[in-house]
């Protein structure tokens, strides 16, 4: 699927005159098309689509703009680009738009690297704290929280999280207005130890069995994968992988109080 088809559609959110969001997707785009092809803004905001998306397509499209952007942010954090991290990119929108999409993603990607070292880190840094503003401000607290788990498993993909993609995690956490929490508790999922679990859940060890059970029922219902179907198969399956890892830690737990 060409870009044009799955970057348009009901994206006016993004696109809306002055910000940030609007501004990367000019810059990503216009290199690639060149005025032939590319959509278009209107003038309030949203772009021409001709097949007419629907609703759904286009918050899935939006969401999956806001990771592009938020990926070029973390893959530079530790100052490499990993191919680990990239091909994992390349693989969630392979899966959404077939092996063109992914190659015109990846240019956009690209694109966006460039235009971060143009701006310099500290210019680019306040883009994207304005970018995370906005995706605050148009999307669910429980699509914030699968955008948070693609940008850590994009910074596991090299089987290493450096101490630089951890903070910039926490930067976007904070900019979309999410709890530090969240992002210790990501950073744990794949854990297998008794304190992993502990922090999964957001809770200290000392915790009364009153705490846990609500501090589980918070996060059963923040990533429930239902809560993020609309966005996509792909989409959906991540978070029932992080629904089912939050479980094991629930169980775990469990197991060792003897609940």
């Amino acid at each position: 699927m060409a870009i044009g088809k799955w970057i348009g559609g009901f994206l006016g959110w993004i696109a809306t005159g002055g910000s940030p969001m609007g501004a990367l997707i000019g810059i990503a785009i216009g290199a690639m098309f060149d005025g032939n092809g590319a959509p278009r803004i209107k003038s309030n905001g949203f772009f021409n689509d001709q097949n007419n998306a629907t609703r759904n397509e286009g918050e899935r499209n939006s969401f999956l703009f806001s990771m592009l952007v938020l990926a070029s942010y973390i893959i530079r954090a530790d100052g490499r680009i990993m191919h680990s991290e990239m091909e994992l990119v390349r693989g969630v929108l392979r899966q959404n738009f077939g092996e063109v999409g992914a190659e015109q993603g990846e240019q956009i990607l690209r694109r966006l690297f460039e235009e971060a070292k143009r701006q310099g880190d500290a210019a680019y840094k306040q883009t994207i704290r304005q970018s995370c503003e906005q995706i605050r401000h148009h999307t669910g607290y429980s699509e914030r929280l699968q955008l948070l788990n693609f940008l850590v498993m994009i910074a596991r993909a090299d089987g290493h999280v450096a101490q630089e993609e951890v903070a910039a995690i926490r930067e976007c956490a904070q900019w979309m207005q999410m709890s530090p929490s969240e992002v210790d508790s990501l950073l744990h999922l794949e854990g297998d130890t008794l304190e992993d679990a502990y922090k999964v859940l957001g809770v200290s060890p000392d915790a009364t069995d009153d705490e846990l059970r609500k501090a589980y029922r918070r996060l059963a219902l923040e990533h429930h994968p239902d809560r993020v179907a609309k966005l996509g198969e792909d989409v959906r399956k991540a978070a029932e992988k992080k629904f089912q890892e939050i479980n094991a830690a629930k169980e775990r737990i469990w197991k060792a109080r003897g609940l």
